[in-house]
């Protein structure tokens, strides 16, 4: 998105704010010390107005190395100022399973059956003894899984192994955070919602993302893998013909969040999977930020939302798969997208013209994207299979915060050997 006010495409890391505590040196500044890394300079839109540091200031004392998730959110409460918290092996935040959060008296075959459609209908919302119990149950789950992630934060794995199951980092009400290296399992929902009202059927609807950046700033998420893991929606079962959906989305970037860049992260077999601003009513605190930069991941068979926008989108490559794709860009209320010299691997039958998808009238840039190994004009291609939903052409503004711009028929072998964790070099 282009910068709230003042001049189009500012670059410049510009002085510190007050209060941010001093710079380390930019790139790799211990070698593979990747703990005292930060976003080299022109790097997407989380370099700008300061650029992002994350913990690398901290001093011995606040580097953490944590093995189990309790440490890792006692890491992450320990004290003020900037810290690192270096992640071995996988924590696991459900370690216990879903029975420990059941509130008591909770009981899942009792709630299918006082909520069946053929005993409560699809005209009201559900509510009762074991709507209240589900709900309290999923508050101790809440509890359990959320960790808060402060400003001034580096979050990385280390070695190839390090990672998170079970658990939601939030970076929320935050400044300057670096989460890198870390496999982030989706977390399972254990105790979902059926809402009757949600379309014509009804719906299962869950939480939890495995990371949400909520009104922060200068974020860079980097070399991640997020993927549903040990439990795909193909392994979920079908309650009341619906299936029992336990996932929300892998990362939100939302509510005025802003300088963000996710770079080098690969989102794998997942159906929602980033959305940059989650409601069309959000303007006041999202107008003129959402500024993101999406640039070297790696989307293998994702349904949909990747990302749903309001950005900076280039050098990505997709991998498309026939059964359930919907689309990768989706174009929502006030978005200026430039998706530039990203590149598609479409199965037969599913046509480059729905990789757009228009939500809410907003003007595209489009150039340089291949499709199975050659050039296609996406927008072109989105307004003549879809003439009724057509898309205005020019965005508005020209990226400038890029460090490397790779053609797009090196990107498949170049993401697979490069991006997600376990590749830092």
């Amino acid at each position: 998105m282009p910068p709230p006010g003042g001049p189009r495409g500012k670059t410049g890391a510009g002085p510190p704010r007050p209060g941010r505590p001093p710079r380390a040196r930019r790139g790799c500044a211990h070698g593979r010390d990747h703990h005292r890394q930060t976003l080299p300079a022109g790097d997407g839109w989380a370099s700008a107005d300061g650029g992002t540091t994350g913990g690398a200031a901290a001093d011995a004392a606040h580097v953490h190395t944590v093995t189990t998730w309790a440490q890792f959110r006692a890491a992450l409460a320990a004290g003020d100022g900037p810290r690192v918290i270096r992640v071995v092996g996988t924590l696991d935040a459900t370690e216990g399973g879903c029975e420990v959060f059941e509130a008591p008296g909770y009981d899942f075959d009792r709630y299918l059956a006082d909520y069946d459609p053929a005993v409560w209908g699809y005209e009201k919302e559900v509510s009762g003894p074991q709507e209240d119990l589900r709900a309290a149950s999923a508050k101790n789950q809440e509890r359990a899984v959320k960790a808060y992630v402060p400003s001034d934060t580096t979050i990385v794995g280390v070695g190839r192994g390090a990672g998170i199951t079970g658990g939601s980092l939030q970076i929320k009400d935050a400044d300057n955070v670096i989460v890198r290296n870390l496999t982030l399992e989706s977390p399972l929902d254990c105790f979902p919602q059926w809402d009757p009202t949600d379309g014509a059927t009804g719906a299962w609807n869950s939480e939890y993302d495995s990371m949400v950046v909520y009104n922060s700033t200068h974020v860079w998420i980097d070399h991640n893998t997020f993927t549903d893991g040990r439990h795909p929606d193909s392994t979920l079962p079908r309650h009341y013909g619906e299936l029992y959906q336990r996932h929300d989305g892998e990362l939100d970037i939302v509510r005025g969040a802003d300088l963000v860049t996710a770079s080098w992260n690969v989102f794998a077999d997942h159906d929602k999977t980033l959305m940059i601003g989650n409601s069309d009513s959000a303007g006041p605190t999202d107008r003129g930020r959402l500024r993101v930069t999406l640039h070297h991941n790696l989307f293998t068979h994702v349904v949909e939302r990747a990302p749903r926008v309001r950005f900076d989108v280039y050098n990505n490559h997709y991998v498309v798969s026939r059964d359930g794709y919907a689309y990768s860009f989706g174009i929502g209320a006030e978005s200026q997208l430039v998706a530039e010299k990203n590149s598609f691997r479409l199965p037969e039958g599913v046509p480059a013209g729905r990789i757009l998808k228009k939500w809410k009238d907003a003007p595209v840039t489009v150039a340089g994207n291949h499709v199975n190994g050659r050039p296609v004009d996406l927008l072109a291609a989105h307004n003549a299979r879809f003439p009724d939903e057509a898309l205005r052409a020019d965005a508005g503004w020209r990226p400038t915060l890029r460090t490397r711009v790779d053609h797009p028929g090196v990107l498949p072998a170049l993401l697979a050997h490069h991006a997600g964790a376990g590749r830092l070099r």
